[in-house]
């Protein structure tokens, strides 16, 4: 019988009246393997509902100027529109571009019909082109985007060419109101049952101490967290991963986040709002790129949060929505 991680401590032990045993020592991380079981939800009683909302087009300011702490400005590209070549699994802090989306951005008007797409659309939901060339495409929701409330949808390869501006897609909604069952002092947000299979299904899971065990890419420290500090909800939108000391982007390796990460905030409380609190642990994605504008970076959207430190994150660099919901 093979175990991963099986250490050369494989010792002989006597037993009474049963001669020689084979005792295999495991290593630690291997027999945490073993122990986790899956994350259990009130699944259902989740409510599955359509928003839709049409192709957003690029917004500028006026001017179109970046202005960078240190006084430099810069025009680049910045939110919405079609993004060809910057999508999930791709690199999230080197470009050309500010708080740049990946893949299809997508909103709708008036304010609370807005809000209703962008709270209710949970990553991993199924989206599904209603309108144009590209009529019954599916895809799949990989991010929210705070202040704008755009909404970023990753199609097949295939799609891209075939939508325009202004298209529609519908959103199959499904995961707000989402609980643990078989845990306590973890609270869920903004995220579907076909994310929560896809992170159980990649070793995520609830040890015998009662902790949530959670792959991650990166982990990143409370304190240079930005712009979304203040919000009194993290049911919609994100916060801002701040990368102006190079000393913490190389500590942290935070060039090497890509859109779709899935990332640790340390003593970070995510629960109702977004606070510094130590000890506390917020699992999230990474959902729009850097910016070079004080108090911005790359999106962190929330989708497990504990005040108390019951999630437990492991490192593991395939920890990306282009892997888990098989996308890319």
């Amino acid at each position: 019988m093979a175990f991963q991680g099986l250490q050369t401590a494989v010792r002989w032990s006597a037993a009474a009246g049963a001669g020689l045993a084979l005792v295999l020592v495991l290593s630690e991380a291997a027999l945490a393997q073993q122990r986790v079981v899956p994350l259990e939800v009130n699944r259902h009683q989740l409510v599955e509902m359509a928003v839709l909302g049409s192709i957003a087009p690029p917004r500028q300011a006026s001017p179109p100027y970046r202005i960078a702490p240190d006084g430099t400005v810069r025009t680049v590209p910045g939110t919405g529109s079609i993004t060809y070549n910057f999508r999930v699994g791709d690199p999230a802090t080197q470009m050309a571009g500010d708080h740049v989306e990946p893949g299809v951005s997508i909103n709708t008007s008036p304010a609370g019909e807005q809000l209703g797409l962008s709270v209710l659309s949970t990553i991993g939901s199924q989206a599904r082109v209603v309108s144009g060339e590209a009529h019954g495409a599916l895809g799949a929701v990989i991010g929210k985007h705070g202040g704008i409330e755009n909404v970023m949808v990753e199609f097949p390869d295939d799609v891209y060419d075939k939508l325009v501006i202004g298209d529609r897609i519908q959103v199959r909604a499904v995961g707000v109101g989402m609980e643990a069952t078989n845990l306590e002092g973890v609270a869920i947000r903004n995220m579907s049952p076909r994310l929560l299979d896809a992170l159980n299904a990649s070793g995520m899971g609830v040890t015998p101490d009662g902790r949530l065990r959670v792959p991650v890419t990166h982990r990143i420290p409370a304190k240079i967290m930005g712009s979304g500090l203040g919000a009194s909800t993290v049911s919609s939108g994100d916060y801002d991963i701040q990368m102006f000391d190079q000393g913490v982007v190389e500590r942290y390796s935070l060039d090497t986040l890509r859109f779709g990460d899935i990332v640790a905030i340390m003593d970070a409380d995510n629960t109702h709002g977004r606070i510094y609190l130590e000890g506390a642990v917020s699992i999230g994605v990474v959902v729009h790129g850097a910016s070079r504008v004080a108090g911005h970076g790359p999106g962190f959207t929330t989708i497990l949060t504990s005040a108390t430190g019951m999630i437990e994150p492991v490192t593991d660099p395939n920890a990306n929505l282009a892997t888990l919901l098989n996308l890319r």
